[in-house]
Order: C-alpha cells, then structure tokens, then sequence
C-alpha cells in the first residue's frame, strides 16, 4: 500500500499522535505459561475456548488459559493480510470423524500450556503396530498439535504436524484441507490446490473442497476459476464466507471483462481500454527491472507470477474501497490507478517498486510479516528516506506520544490521513536505521525467521538482539545523529 503524496512532511504541530486508543479494540487471551494471544473477539463455550484471528476461528482448552483481558491491544494480522483476507476458516475438527476417544486424544495432545510429544509418541507407536482405528488417533493427536501451533502464528511446525497427521490418514478429507488451509496461509498456492485436487478425489461433493480451491485461484490471479469454485461451493452449501468472497472475486469480474492482457516472465498484467498498450508494455519493462532488483536485496524468488491491475482513477476507488490517502494497494494482486498518463514516470516507477516489495515480502514472510515492517521496507525500495521527517519524529518518541512498533503490527486502513502519515514515517524509520546500522542482510534474515514462524520481536531478538523497545530507541538516536541539528 503506497499513500498519496500528502505526507512528505510530517509537522509536529498538525500530527495526530497515535495510541492504543486509535487502534481497533481486540481482547487477549493469558495462557498459563505467561505467553499472550491477541484475537479479534473470544468466546467461552464449555470447556473451550473460541477466538476469531485473522486465520479464522481457532480453538484452545480452557484448560490451558489463565484469563481473558477483553478490549485491548491492536488488530493483528499485516496489511497484507488485512486487504486480501477472504475470511475464510480451516474444515471444522468433527470432520475427522473420531467420536469416543476424540475428548481424551484432544486433551492429551495439548494441555498445561504445550504439546505433550509423549503421548503423541505412543500413540504413532500404537498405529504402526495397531489397525485404521490407532491410525487415525495418531492422525488426530497431530491435527490437533497443528491446531495448537496455527493459533500461536507458528505456521511451520503446524504444517509438519498435519502432514504427519496425513501420514497415518492419507485418505482423510478434512487433513488434505487442513494441509491445503496452511498453504493458503503461506500464501503457497499451488501447492495447496495439489492437496486439494486429492480431497476432491476423495469427497467430490464436499463444499469445503471448492471453497479453499477458490481462495487458491484467487491468490493465483485466476479470477475466473476461483468465481466457478466458489459458485460450486454456495450450489452445495449456503455459506456467508463463500458469499462474502465470491461478491469480492465477482467485482472484480465484471470490471476486468473488458480490460486487455499482457505479460512477461514475472508478471500477469491487465488493464483497463482507456490506458495505453504503450504504457503497459512500459508498466512490465520497469517491473522486471525492480524485480531483479529486489530478487538481489532479499536473496528471494517468488514462486507464480504477480497479478498486475492497471485501473482508471474511479474504477481503483470503486474495486479497492480504500481510503482517499491510499494512492495504490497491493491486496494479492498490484493495483495501481494510471488515468491520464501515456507513459512511464518516476513517480509511477517508485509506486511499482513500492507495490513489488509487498508482493516479495507477503511470499517470503507466508503473509506473517507486520505492517510496519512491509511498509517500512516498501519505502526504503522505492527511494525514500527520513530527512524530513526526522525532527517531528523524535519529538514524539521523546514525549512518549507515538505508538509503538507493535500497535503497528495491524491493518492501518482504518487510520485518518494524519494518522497514517505518522505509521508509515515511523516505519520507514526502523528500517532505514537497520539498513544504515548494520545492513540489509539483516532484515532478509529476520523475514525469513518471520517466514519459519517466528514471532517478529522474537526475529529482531535472534537477528538485531533487540526488543520493539530498543530498536525505537536505537532509530531515535539514529534519526538525531543523522539529521536533527
């Protein structure tokens, strides 16, 4: 997401400081162990414990949770999440089908806080010498350590457990879905529409199978298929998220029909009759230069091509419904509004980079990297720096007035104009001080910690030794030695 020009320079007199009272109320769950889970809402019913994330509905034993602080912190979840979440859930557990020891496996597999390995252990070990019954228990016993690591945001250990999981139910649906939904998360396309063509084989008729192959579609620019999926799936079940992201997919439809199509190694790009096929061709040339060039920064190749939109001014503001100050918006695919021009500028140029670091990061990160980080990171491809901005700043920061890095972690579509201009100089701050201090390899190695699961003050922990606390202090020094007078 790139804003408009409004916000090259920040005054410390017109700036709306933002707090914790400006970010979208959420509540959090305390586990026993002391370890924090930030959800949209929770919802208590019997002894589990139901909260809704920006990967769906999860579920945790109350037995593990110490308390619920209700209304507090930020909405988690990148912007990049933000604008593409399709709300889509993961299949529902009952689907796998084990009634009388399904209680006792869920509540041996987890419990206290952790995954017992043990017991899951012995239950592997009953399977190899036990029938499809003991197969399936350790099938279940996975599943639910997968659950458990997916609402902690740990995608990679959550996908080894389902995998496993299919390993002693190979034939299982809803494991095939649940391995396809973490894909899906990792923003890994292709790879979930395999695992999803094995469950249609095996339940034709299940509506959760085209659900999740419309999502997969969707992210690979395939809009047509992913409107037939999700028709598929609404013919066989009324389901509201399918309705919700057929409506976003159909809307795009009906204003590409008539857009006209180019394309090059790394890139899909339609656009709209009124832009000239001049500037689209131009359009490709210069994202393939700013591929290279980013490839090169974050040492990273994405695996399908990027789906590139070029809209007229109305037509950008009627599909996205994004705030005024949003100048163009990387939601999965890169829309940028182009009417009037007829061929490349640097302005444009420096919206592509901006736009094409999204896509990089978002398919480094499997959609896990904070808001700050990609916005931060997005400004430093495309050229800008702090110069201007960096007095207003330290201001804040020394009167304790600014927000931190982690109520930036969530969507900023729902911030004023003045608002956002302060979250995105705040952001490209952090990084260029990374950059500047000790590099970029730095920050490639804390997405790819990112990427493996890591939480991203943990990343900046293991990369930087640094908390969210000392790397905004180490950037206010930073911004005083290098530009305040």
């Amino acid at each position: 997401m790139r804003p408009q020009k409004l916000f090259a320079r920040i005054a410390a007199c017109s700036i709306l400081f933002l707090s914790a009272t400006v970010l979208a109320s959420a509540d959090t769950i305390v586990l026993k162990n002391g370890r924090k889970i930030v959800a949209l809402s929770v919802t208590e019913e019997g002894d589990k414990i139901h909260y809704e994330t920006s990967a769906g509905t999860l579920t945790l034993p109350k037995s593990i949770v110490d308390h619920i602080i209700k209304g507090v912190g930020g909405m988690p979840g990148s912007f990049a999440q933000a604008a593409s979440d399709l709300a889509i859930t993961p299949p529902a557990l009952e689907s796998i089908g084990i009634a009388s020891a399904g209680n006792e496996i869920e509540q041996g597999a987890v419990h206290d806080g952790s995954i017992d390995r043990t017991f899951i252990a012995k239950l592997e070990g009953d399977a190899r010498s036990g029938g499809k019954a003991a197969g399936d228990s350790a099938a279940l016993a996975h599943h639910v350590a997968a659950q458990y690591e997916m609402a902690h945001g740990d995608m990679e250990h959550a996908l080894s457990d389902e995998r496993t999981a299919l390993n002693f139910a190979p034939e299982q649906p809803v494991l095939l879905m649940n391995v396809a939904y973490l894909h899906l998360r990792r923003s890994e396309f292709k790879q979930s529409l395999e695992y999803l063509e094995r469950a249609r084989r095996v339940a034709p008729d299940n509506p959760d199978v085209s659900k999740l192959a419309g999502w997969a579609y969707y992210g690979l620019n395939k809009i047509d298929q992913a409107v037939a999926e999700w028709k598929r799936a609404l013919a066989l079940r009324a389901d509201p998220e399918v309705q919700a992201a057929l409506d976003k997919a159909a809307k795009d439809k009906q204003e590409e029909e008539s857009y006209k199509e180019n394309e090059s190694a790394h890139f899909n790009l339609r656009y709209s009759g009124a832009s000239e096929p001049a500037l689209a061709r131009e359009v490709l040339r210069t994202l393939e230069a700013h591929y290279g060039a980013i490839e090169s920064e974050l040492s990273f190749s994405t695996p399908d091509s990027i789906g590139v939109i070029l809209y007229t001014q109305q037509a950008f503001s009627d599909i996205t419904n994004a705030p005024n100050w949003v100048g163009a918006l990387n939601d999965g695919r890169i829309r940028v509004p182009v009417q009037g021009l007829t061929s490349m500028t640097p302005e444009l140029s420096r919206v592509l980079r901006h736009e094409l670091t999204h896509s990089f990061v978002q398919q480094k990160t499997h959609g896990q990297a904070p808001t700050w980080l990609q916005e931060g990171l997005a400004q430093w491809m495309e050229g800008k720096r702090s110069g201007d901005n960096a007095a207003a700043l330290v201001k804040i920061y020394d009167a304790k007035q600014g927000a931190s890095l982690g109520q930036l972690e969530g969507s900023w579509m729902h911030f004023p104009g003045n608002t956002a201009g302060y979250a995105y100089a705040w952001a490209l701050a952090n990084v260029e001080a990374i950059v500047q201090t000790t590099g970029m390899g730095d920050i490639e190695r804390v997405l790819e910690q990112i990427g493996a699961g890591q939480p991203t003050e943990t990343a900046l922990r293991n990369v930087l030794h640094s908390d969210y606390n000392d790397l905004m202090q180490s950037t206010a020094e930073y911004l005083r030695k290098n530009y305040v007078r």
